[in-house]
This record gives structure tokens, C-alpha cells and sequence, in this order.
């Protein structure tokens, strides 16, 4: 299991556009991948689950890879996610 730690710099956090992004990202690995926000965990490949955390600029989001491609998986969605968010 990889886990990571990402604090969301974009203004208007985690928005419709960059949630599809990521979802689409995610779903290139095979490894069950997750977001936690405020105790909050979901399954980060489903668009309506990462969109209903709320997450804001600001807000520090943990990321969890568990699968055969983990170390991948982790790496491509903190790319991402340092790209965009």
C-alpha cells in the first residue's frame, strides 16, 4: 500500500473539470485507488464520490494506492494532481 499526502493549491479546489481529469487518471491503474478528506474516504475512479468530498484550496487530501501497479498508480495520480490541482 502507497499513501500520500497532497495539499489542493487550486482556487476552486477539487471542481467538475479537474475531477474528471483525475477519475480518468485513476482509472489507468489497476490498484484500488482512494481519497481522504475530513474522515472522509472514496473510491477516487468514481466521479460523484471525489466531487461529494468538498474538497477546497487548502485542504489537505490523503491518496492511497493498494494494488499490483501501487507504486505506478501513486506516482501518475500525485503527477496529476501536482499538475492541476
Amino acid at each position: 500500500m502507497k499513501t500520500f499526502e497532497y495539499t489542493i493549491k487550486d482556487e476552486l479546489g477539487i471542481h467538475a473539470r479537474p475531477a474528471g481529469e483525475l477519475v480518468k487518471e485513476v482509472k489507468k491503474y489497476e490498484s484500488e485507488i482512494s481519497i481522504t478528506s475530513n474522515g472522509r474516504k472514496v473510491n477516487a475512479g468514481k466521479l460523484m464520490m471525489v466531487m461529494s468530498l468538498g474538497v477546497k484550496k487548502g485542504m489537505t487530501i490523503t491518496v492511497t494506492a493498494e494494488g499490483a501497479d501501487e507504486d505506478a498508480a501513486a506516482a501518475g495520480v500525485q503527477a496529476f494532481l501536482e499538475a492541476n490541482l
